[in-house]
């Protein structure tokens, strides 16, 4: 079995830096060689290149756009009536990959609309979103770039988020039928909604594109006290041979460097 790679979450790991490139020049001087991030899109892109090139870090995942957060937005993929405004935040996010040679782009689903009900709106949000999917789908396969569809847990973390478990996720990637549109594990999420977890990597890894991680419930580094078994979870990614990186997405207990004691535990188990 290969081991396994661990990339920092740079919207999350090394937040002590105010400035994303700062980000990038501290996980590759940590150890890291790989980062990832949620939006760039403040950040001069030139810096970020440079950072890129300076380290030889490579960027493994960035996110589409969020739209207007102080309106409430999180992603527009399976918005009504949004679906410009995707495809605009597409090019932006397709723009920064090709910039920093990222292959993979977290298509963000988006929020169930204020004052909808959940159940009257999901048909029409999931066709949207299928529409919005295979249109991205062949977008991206011009430039050999996967697109992920995330599952977040509407229990804690986002009550209004669309796509919140791997089952809804598989059977709206079963509708794009594209290739290059993936499923992206967080496990954070998935074992808030669903647990299961030994069973759900069985039976959804041939369709998985990306892994991340924390701990449950206060999504801190793996090794604190939580529900979780990651040395277990590690072991079964390493068991049906999960080639990726695994992103670091969780929030530092202390200092980002400090707490990065577990990755050298688990590497030398």
């Amino acid at each position: 079995m290969s081991s396994l790679k661990f990339c920092a979450n740079i919207s999350w790991l090394f937040t002590e830096l105010p400035d994303f490139s700062q980000r990038i020049y501290a996980a590759a001087s940590a150890g890291f060689q790989a980062v990832e991030a949620a939006w760039l899109y403040e950040c001069d892109l030139k810096e970020l290149q440079n950072a890129r090139g300076a380290t030889g870090v490579e960027v493994i995942l960035i996110n589409t756009p969020p739209g207007d957060v102080k309106s409430g937005d999180l992603g527009l993929g399976a918005v009504p009536g949004r679906e410009t405004e995707f495809r605009e935040g597409l090019d932006l996010a397709l723009k920064y990959a090709k910039a920093l040679e990222c292959k993979r782009i977290h298509l963000m689903a988006g929020r169930i609309p204020l004052g909808s009900n959940r159940a009257l709106v999901a048909k029409d949000m999931e066709a949207v979103f299928v529409q919005n999917l295979t249109y991205a789908a062949d977008v991206l396969s011009k430039e050999g770039i996967c697109g992920m569809i995330e599952p977040i847990n509407t229990r804690v973390t986002d009550p209004r988020y669309f796509l919140d478990s791997p089952h809804q996720a598989a059977a709206i990637l079963e509708k794009v039928g594209k290739p290059n549109i993936k499923l992206q594990m967080d496990i954070f999420h998935w074992q808030i909604m669903d647990g299961n977890l030994t069973q759900n990597i069985e039976k959804y890894f041939p369709i998985i594109g990306h892994v991340q991680i924390a701990q449950v419930p206060g999504r801190n580094e793996p090794d604190t006290a939580g529900e979780l078994n990651y040395s277990y979870l590690f072991n079964t990614l390493k068991q049906h041979d999960y080639q990726g990186y695994i992103g670091c997405e969780y929030k530092p207990s202390g200092s980002t460097k400090e707490g990065l004691g577990w990755i050298k535990d688990y590497c030398s188990k």
